[in-house]
């Protein structure tokens, strides 16, 4: 079981930051790390990766940066260095670290980040610390997947499967854009918050693919597995009318690692496969100002905060939780 225990403050790195966390997202990257899906991780470890808060400290050669500071951070912190950096594409850089799995994370009241230049994000003074949490993986991979990935566009059906943070994300970003949203889940409570937020419901567990077929006229334009399963993967590639759009989100680990696609679908529909792995921190400005105008609210999306000490109990619990929405872990 997880616990609550008193670590030495991290030292801050030249070029780097120590951020005092005052909020930070629980999240199922978290409880798929706790459950040893993440050959990466070594223990004692401190999970939590979707974190915002002020700056500390900064080390030695930062410049754009002081103590102070209402900063967050994508999870996927880049080397600058690199030939993905180089070309733009941070969130899959070569020598990526990432907080909660290669390093120590923000389930604690100080977290550390090198490469303070490029992996910070400033925070607008309007958006809130919860709400800013709630970008963490979740809300920004969702944006870029239906965005930038999905190449979403008003007017087309976009099918959601799995209504958790990712997904209930994904669907007010495509209900922003002007799509026609369904959204998948096995969970009634989900799908209540998902219609919600605009989507057309639809309980999983049977062929959801023909029945979405039905609802659209010959299949969704874009669909996304946003939970991460053999199951839903193979549904939301056969949900697709011809030449959509799947992108894969959802994290497919352990014994979902390798699935089986419907490749006869895929070529005889023209289909394309893109995943979706977080959001670079030069496109978070487009987000945010999207947030700013009232386009998109991720406070919304947030179910519950809880404390610090909550944290343990809900991280071991979390497959089984019954929470709709985003959890978010807030500290003084």
């Amino acid at each position: 079981m997880p616990r609550i225990d008193d670590v030495p403050k991290p030292e801050c790195p030249a070029g780097g930051a120590v951020i005092r966390v005052r909020a930070t997202g629980l999240c199922r990257s978290d409880w798929h790390g706790w459950m040893g899906h993440d050959d990466g991780i070594v223990l004692p470890h401190i999970p939590g990766h979707e974190l915002a808060g002020v700056i500390d400290a900064v080390g030695v050669g930062v410049t754009r940066w002081v103590a102070g500071d209402r900063v967050t951070v994508p999870f996927i912190c880049a080397c600058g260095t690199c030939r993905q950096c180089e070309t733009g594409n941070q969130q899959v850089c070569d020598n990526q670290a990432q907080p909660g799995f290669t390093q120590w994370g923000s389930f604690a009241e100080f977290v550390s980040i090198e490469n303070a230049e490029m992996n910070l994000i400033a925070l607008p003074p309007e958006l809130d610390f919860v709400s800013a949490a709630a970008l963490g993986c979740r809300f920004s991979t969702a944006y870029r997947a239906v965005i930038s990935q999905g190449r979403v566009r008003a007017g087309e059906w976009v099918a959601i499967h799995g209504c958790g943070g990712v997904g209930l994300s994904a669907i007010m970003i495509a209900k922003a854009a002007g799509a026609q949203v369904i959204g998948v889940d096995v969970s009634e409570e989900a799908l209540e918050v998902a219609q919600e937020l605009g989507a057309v419901p639809l309980l999983g567990g049977g062929d959801v693919s023909s029945v979405i077929h039905g609802m659209t006229d010959g299949g969704a334009h874009l669909s996304l597995d946003a939970y991460g399963s053999t199951v839903t993967c193979a549904n939301s590639i056969r949900s697709l009318r011809k030449r959509g759009r799947h992108v894969q989100v959802g994290l497919m680990l352990a014994e979902h690692a390798v699935a089986g696609i419907p490749m006869d679908l895929v070529i005889a529909r023209e289909l394309e496969i893109v995943g979706s792995h977080g959001m670079a921190a030069h496109e978070y400005p487009a987000m945010l100002a999207r947030i700013a105008a009232g386009n998109i609210d991720p406070r919304v999306l947030v179910g519950r905060t809880i404390s610090l000490e909550q944290a343990p109990e809900a991280l071991a619990t979390m497959n089984g939780s019954a929470h709709p929405g985003m959890t978010v872990i807030e500290l003084s």
